[in-house]
């Protein structure tokens, strides 16, 4: 499928809107996010390594806040586990209807790929099956601070032992000098990656509201609090890391 370049925040706007999901930002996702975030090709393809070392028969793996659906494609193509599928969530209805197309196109190009379901739901209301392996891929960020523990607590509960939960987020920095630094290299990166100084400003804007990032220590109080018993950071690429929580 071919991919529109973002340009969402080229031109002068006399009031950026708070950041949202909707038709304009689906359309240009995939160029977005690529520019956007360093390693994110990494992160979601090894996350589908990963997943296969924790995913067990017969059990779901759920990708929540799945957007178009590139973790749940990563999952497809690395688990080979017998019984397994995929629950994409995501409470953007055109992501959702894009998310579908996607996979679609997926099951054209590949054999024997795992089934997989694209739930429209938010997921603080979903209903967990017991599964083996949950993805939060730059997810847990948009939830509301006050939430975001007891959501972690239903993951854990929802977990099997031996499964995994695998956590992306934007990560702030305890030391102001250090939280400069990357946040610098960060809009450096997106410069390099051809974006304008009023688009990275506009962007800003855009996210201040509906993007709360935490910091390292954070999120591994936080999902200790919740009941996992350890945290190993598998992946970092300047204010942007990967976890790994076990029950």
């Amino acid at each position: 499928m071919t991919e529109s370049p973002d340009r969402i925040y080229a031109n002068p706007q006399a009031q950026v809107a708070d950041f949202a999901f909707n038709e304009d930002v689906v359309r240009v996702f995939p160029d977005m996010i690529k520019r956007s975030v360093p390693g994110y090709p990494t992160i979601v393809e090894n996350i589908g390594v990963l997943a296969a070392q924790f995913a067990q028969p017969n059990t779901p793996l759920y990708d929540l806040g799945s957007s178009l659906g590139a973790v749940t494609q990563a999952l497809r193509r690395h688990v080979k586990t017998d019984g397994c599928k995929v629950i994409a969530v995501d409470n953007s209805s055109a992501m959702v209807d894009r998310c579908r197309e996607y996979l679609h196109a997926q099951d054209a190009m590949f054999q024997e790929l795992l089934p997989v379901e694209v739930v429209e739901a938010d997921i603080l209301a979903l209903e967990f099956q017991p599964c083996s392996l949950v993805a939060m891929n730059f997810t847990l960020q948009f939830v509301p601070r006050e939430h975001r523990t007891p959501l972690l607590g239903r993951i854990r509960q929802a977990l099997l032992p031996g499964g995994a939960l695998i956590l992306s987020e934007k990560l702030r920095f305890e030391d102001a000098d250090e939280h400069q630094l990357l946040t610098d290299l960060h809009v450096a990166f997106k410069r390099a990656n051809g974006y304008s100084e009023l688009e990275i400003a506009q962007k800003r804007s855009a996210l201040e509201n509906v993007m709360n990032p935490d910091s390292l220590e954070e999120h591994r109080e936080r999902l200790l609090a919740a009941g996992f018993s350890k945290v190993v950071p598998w992946f970092q690429c300047l204010n942007f890391a990967s976890l790994i929580a076990l029950p």
